[in-house]
């Protein structure tokens, strides 16, 4: 067997992570799973080859607890089933044979074990600390069932509770397992050029700098730049982007999504833990741990203190029987049993973690990440939305926004542009473009310039350079560019020389110094084009706003929010100018940071909770101090993800006002869980205390509830996050 033959067959073994070979050495390296690889199958095929075997286990993390219980499903799923069977087997013993009441009772005994496996482990555990729970509440009360002589309902009680832990594990599983879903995208093997040869290695193994080779179909392994080839990826994963987005040589990638046709070599610019996917998978990981501040009340005050209180209520319950209305022994403990029950807080317990976790769950696979339950409840609370203009209601980038030919032109020129060269890239969509079709005028007038400026290094060249490429429109030869200091740029075209920059570079007349002047009030920067002091054209520039801002803020508006504020460092004339294009209540221009930080104190003292969003640079005070920061465009900003409370992986607004309603929606059922949780546990109390409602009923309705509200939770999975 050859060792490609080797390798190749390694990796369609199950159970095999990474299979690296080194040909100097003759060393097979092989990362594997433990539980499900025959190492000495695979050392018989390594020794077949010639080649030395080197064994890496897979890396592995101790189990969160909740980790664990999930993993311990399988048993509590027959653990309950034994205890249900046992409590039918001892009920026909006890009512329909002639055995011995030994048996039926050990039946009973059985179904103690069975269903009260975990629930002991629990209690034994808090009793350490000691601290009463849930699981010591009903242990006591099916042992006093037992104690009483009603061995048969405590035994239905374990069963009822033990069901229920059951389906709450498995029902809260499906919440984790769409955040684990995003665990689990992250690649296993990258193949890298080194020395000239492509080589396959464990994606911890690759350095920034190297280039690495991403297949049609596989999975990026780095965050880096493409150097060679095109495609489209799919970056759902990463920024919840549904549409494939083209990639070309300089375009950034991301670790975790999933090229499309074509092959791509991505020079690697950020080592593998400090991948995009990676802070993501961090940020998710400590949202799953950071409790909700109501969350952290119920656990901390009803989950602990009140089962105090619950045990007080029982005794307080059984000296009142038994001294004062003179009950029987075995009647009192039997009501007060009832009583333990159904006063215990499962219901509310789970009613906050159900319908948080599931709203993150939904929320991450709609490209929002927040991180944590109680960030989750601010969004819910906030009235005033800020954003910040640069890179966030605009797209940060100068674009070409009008061009204005003037006659004047000389018939060879618009010769050159038709005989130019056709353009590398075929027309492009432009997402935020702000002219439309161009008029044949427009055509040759943008492609002269961008002739002119393509040396030329300036932002506002390189946008007008950019303006012309994006729309197809043919190359022009220009010769002998010569850089005009603070004033424009010269190139021979055609014979003709030509000229680019600051309109008082050449002579106006009085309407085109109007249409200059209404240009600037827009707050767009204009040049002017043309030969000598004659004006062929003007083109205006400016940093363009996003196409789907207007809608995002109407929607806003529509889902409840009160005021949505512009806040910008620019001046007033261009904030003014986009907030009246936006339909924004007000606008705050000639912000430093620390004064866009006052003017949120302001906003917050006047209508409530504000959230503030921003690209997450600039903006970290403003994000830190508002009620809710939201950083714009996440992926691959390193601060964003420190000092934002929400992130928007992607650069779509049109997310904010569905995860807006997303958080309410979850305030809502919240809400509701909490009031069915209390009303249940009310009326149930209320029948208890008058007898009325024997222990095996009060269980069904106590552990009814908790399932009810788990299930509400859940609802929120479905919900999806719109935009667009």
């Amino acid at each position: 067997m050859s060792t490609q033959e080797l390798i190749t067959q390694l990796r369609t073994r199950p159970g095999v992570l990474a299979v690296h070979y080194d040909e100097q050495e003759r060393v097979l390296t092989l990362r594997y799973d433990g539980g499900r690889v025959n190492v000495a199958d695979i050392e018989a095929l390594a020794r077949s080859a010639g080649a030395t075997l080197r064994m890496l286990p897979a890396e592995t993390r101790p189990l969160t607890p909740e980790e664990a219980e999930l993993a311990a499903l399988p048993w509590m799923i027959r653990l309950t089933t034994l205890t249900l069977v046992m409590v039918i087997v001892g009920w026909v013993v006890e009512d329909f044979t002639t055995l011995p009441r030994w048996v039926a009772w050990l039946s009973y005994a059985v179904a103690y074990a069975s269903g009260g496996f975990y629930s002991i482990q629990e209690a034994w555990e808090t009793l350490r600390k000691r601290q009463f729970d849930v699981n010591f509440l009903m242990i006591v009360a099916a042992v006093g069932a037992a104690i009483v002589g009603q061995p048969r309902e405590g035994a239905i009680l374990m069963f009822l509770f033990s069901l229920s832990g059951t389906l709450e594990t498995y029902a809260m599983g499906r919440t984790h397992a769409s955040i684990r879903a995003l665990l689990d995208m992250t690649p296993k093997e990258a193949e890298v050029y080194r020395d000239g040869t492509l080589v396959r290695v464990p994606v911890e193994e690759v350095q920034v700098g190297e280039i690495v080779l991403v297949r049609p179909g596989a999975q990026v392994p780095a965050d880096g730049v493409v150097v060679r080839g095109e495609s489209a990826l799919n970056e759902a994963s990463i920024t919840g982007e549904s549409m494939p987005v083209e990639k070309r040589p300089g375009a950034k990638v991301f670790a975790g999504t999933i090229n499309g046709q074509g092959a791509l070599e991505v020079r690697v610019t950020t080592s593998v833990e400090n991948s995009t996917l990676a802070r993501i998978v961090q940020v998710v990981r400590e949202a799953r741990e950071q409790k909700a501040k109501s969350q952290d009340f119920t656990d901390r005050v009803i989950g602990q203190y009140y089962a105090y209180a619950v045990v007080g209520l029982t005794l307080l319950a059984i000296i009142v029987l038994l001294l004062f209305l003179g009950w029987d022994l075995s009647t009192t403990l039997y009501r007060a049993m009832t009583l333990m029950v159904v006063a215990s807080p499962c219901a509310l317990v789970i009613s906050i973690p159900a319908a948080l976790l599931s709203a993150l769950a939904s929320a991450a696979r709609g490209g929002v990440l927040f991180k944590g339950g109680r960030h989750l409840e601010a969004a819910a609370q906030v009235r005033v939305v800020a954003f910040d203009k640069t890179g966030t209601l605009t797209t940060g980038r100068p674009g070409v926004v009008a061009v204005i030919p003037i006659d004047g032109a000389p018939v060879s020129l618009e010769e050159a542009f038709i005989d130019a060269d056709a353009p590398e890239h075929p027309a492009q969509a432009i997402p935020d473009d702000q002219i439309g079709l161009l008029t044949p005028e427009q055509r040759w007038l943008l492609a002269l310039a961008a002739a002119i400026e393509r040396p030329s290094e300036h932002p506002l060249a390189r946008a007008i350079v950019r303006g012309a490429d994006e729309r197809g429109l043919p190359v022009i030869e220009a010769s002998g560019f010569e850089a005009l200091t603070g004033a424009g740029a010269a190139a021979t075209i055609h014979g003709q020389r030509l000229t680019i920059g600051r309109p008082m570079l050449f002579d106006l007349s009085p309407d085109l110094r109007e249409q200059i002047a209404a240009q600037q009030e827009l707050g767009r920067t204009v040049v002017a084009l043309g030969s000598g002091r004659t004006v062929w054209g003007i083109i205006a520039i400016a940093d363009t706003v996003r196409p789907e801002a207007a809608a995002a803020v109407a929607r806003l508006k529509r889902t409840g929010i009160e005021r949505v504020v512009l806040l910008t460092g620019d001046n007033h004339q261009v904030a003014q100018a986009i907030g009246q294009a936006l339909g924004v209540d007000e606008v705050y221009a000639d912000l430093l940071p620390d004064q866009k930080v006052a003017v949120l104190r302001e906003l917050e003292q006047r209508y409530g909770p504000v959230a503030m969003i921003g690209d997450g640079v600039n903006d970290a005070p403003a994000l830190a101090s508002a009620t809710l920061g939201v950083a714009m465009g996440a992926a691959g900003t390193d601060v964003a993800l420190e000092s934002a409370d929400m992130l928007l992986m992607s650069d779509d607004l049109s997310r904010l006002p569905g995860a807006l309603r997303l958080a309410r929606r979850a305030r809502a059922i919240v809400r509701q869980n909490l009031a069915f949780a209390f009303t249940v546990m009310a009326v149930l109390m209320v029948f208890a205390m008058f007898g009325a409602i024997p222990l095996p009923l009060g269980v069904l309705g106590h552990e009814g509830s908790t399932l009810i509200v788990v299930a509400n939770g859940l609802r929120l999975l479905a919900e999806r996050i719109q935009h667009g």
